[in-house]
């Protein structure tokens, strides 16, 4: 079935989602509509990315699996979010992006609710798979269709509304994972998505549906496909199990890694010599593309990567609640909120590397400060880098992406603005199995280390343990109870190595991201860089 648009007879036939402007502006309450509906979506999808990770511990107890283990419920999502996201541009030309974008988020409804019923880990990843491949669509279409809402001049307008919502989901999400695994049950976090996912898919089919941009039949690299879900997904599962496994002692650790490196290889080789290859890999010829992609993959993975250890630690080291925890992280989006809109108006006139380097500069400093948390940390000293950060993270993603896309004709700025979100979504998956693990390796080592200072003719020991069996501890509780403050203090102290690593990370990037070249003045500007989705 081919729907015609007399408007649209002359849109270039390539992956792109015909040009919103092929439609005049929606006009006042449409608009609102549009726009309310629209950010809905894509605060449910996003939502969905940090919603869980208060709600580890309470997702890992009720299901009997440790909370290691449990951090599979945000990779899987990462990970099949990024395999469906290069998808995006055919399955556009395939079905239309307005029937796209709803039947992605009804798909979203169903796999939440079935992410509610899930009654094992086992389950609930394969659901949560499912949840992450029909989201890819999701977010790049609601840029397209929102920047069709508005007139050209009102583009920035539009962007701010849509990146203001991007911000918002990631302060709601710990609050509220925090506040329904306390007062209700985890399922309730996938659940929540039902009646929004509803109300948005029914208010965007009734504005949207006459908006609909051409359908064209267009070859899928199949090849390519399978061999892009086989090489992630045989890394991600060696990153997730390694640790378990201990690693390369492991011959099915092994495997995987020769699985990912071998794929990786006749993927990189498949896609630079197919005819429509899945991921445009000659993108990374462009200076600008290959050091903005590669500075924001780096950057969001060990972004990610905190943004998921730190309620963990609170919860299984600081005794605070899932509320609590989200209290302490939620904070980073406020100042984000705020000065997002200010960004997006220097960037006309601002080089995009120097508030990029002000933004790692802010980010590497909060950091410095998290390195120096320890078990007696009261809430203002947690709260303190995670409200300066959002200061960081107004500056970080935006000019980025406007430097990442400077240059690029416009034939490639869908194929670019894909490859660079798959990288950044992949590379937040892996910085979360790397900081998680980290973790723990680290906190062995510092138990070990502790432990020689722990011993039974030591005076101090001696003391605390005559105190201990005094108090009516028998002698292997007393030690149990000195070994349990070893563990807490050493995973406190792993967690402040890695603060301390992200610091030293930011610091380099700074200096990695004026290899790129400048743009014009205004060249990727936020209205380039959405609508390059």
């Amino acid at each position: 079935m081919t729907t015609s648009v007399s408007s649209q007879s002359d849109a270039p036939a390539d992956t792109r989602p015909a040009p919103q402007d092929s439609y005049p502006p929606l006009q006042g309450g449409q608009r609102l509509l549009g726009t309310i509906a629209l950010s809905a979506a894509v605060f449910m999808n996003v939502l969905d990315t940090s919603i869980a990770n208060v709600s580890l511990p309470a997702i890992s107890g009720e299901l009997g699996v440790s909370t290691s283990q449990g951090t599979w419920v945000i990779t899987s999502f990462a990970v099949a979010n990024a395999i469906s996201l290069p998808l995006t541009g055919w399955l556009t030309m395939r079905f239309g992006q307005v029937r796209l974008f709803i039947a992605s988020v009804l798909l979203f409804i169903v796999a939440s609710w079935l992410c509610g019923l899930a009654p094992n880990l086992e389950s609930l990843i394969a659901f949560r798979v499912l949840q992450g491949l029909v989201a890819g669509p999701m977010i790049p279409l609601s840029q397209t269709l929102m920047l069709g809402s508005y007139p050209r001049e009102k583009s920035g307008m539009a962007l701010a509304l849509w990146a203001m919502t991007t911000l918002v989901a990631p302060v709601a999400g710990p609050l509220m994972g925090g506040w329904i695994s306390d007062n209700y049950s985890w399922p309730w976090i996938f659940y929540i998505n039902i009646p929004v996912g509803l109300l948005s898919a029914w208010a965007t089919w009734m504005i949207y549906h006459k908006r609909e941009s051409p359908i064209r039949k267009l070859p899928i690299d199949t090849v390519g496909l399978v061999l892009l879900v086989v090489w992630i997904a045989a890394l991600q599962i060696m990153l997730d199990k390694g640790k378990e496994l201990d690693w390369f002692a492991s011959g099915f650790i092994v495997t995987l890694a020769v699985i990912a490196v071998v794929g990786l290889v006749f993927f990189v080789i498949w896609e630079l010599t197919d005819k429509h290859p899945v991921v445009d890999l000659r993108l990374f010829a462009g200076r600008n593309f290959t050091v903005g992609a590669l500075t924001l993959s780096v950057a969001y993975a060990v972004f990610f990567g905190n943004v998921v250890l730190l309620p963990l630690w609170l919860q299984t080291q600081m005794g605070y609640t899932a509320t609590d925890a989200g209290l302490v992280t939620a904070p980073v989006g406020l100042l984000a909120i705020v000065l997002t809109p200010v960004v997006g108006r220097m960037l006309a006139h601002t080089d995009p590397r120097v508030l990029v380097t002000m933004a790692f500069g802010v980010f590497a400093g909060v950091s410095f400060m998290r390195a120096g948390f320890t078990p007696q940390s009261d809430i203002m000293t947690l709260l303190e880098p995670t409200l300066i950060q959002g200061a960081g993270m107004a500056a970080f993603f935006v000019p980025l992406v406007s430097l990442t896309l400077a240059g690029q004709p416009a034939e490639k700025i869908a194929s670019a603005s894909g490859l660079s979100n798959f990288l950044r979504i992949t590379a937040g998956a892996f910085g979360t199995s790397i900081s998680t693990t980290m973790w723990e390796d680290r906190a062995a080592m510092h138990h070990a280390h502790l432990a020689e200072h722990i011993a039974t003719d030591s005076p101090a020991a001696g003391q605390a343990l005559s105190s201990m069996q005094a108090a009516g501890m028998s002698p292997e509780q007393a030690m149990a109870s000195i070994n349990n403050m070893i563990n807490g203090q050493a995973l406190t102290m792993s967690a402040v190595d890695i603060f301390y690593g992200s610091a030293i990370i930011f610091v380099v990037l700074t200096a990695m991201v004026w290899f790129a070249r400048p743009g014009k003045r205004g060249q990727g500007a936020p209205a380039d860089a959405g609508g390059a989705h």
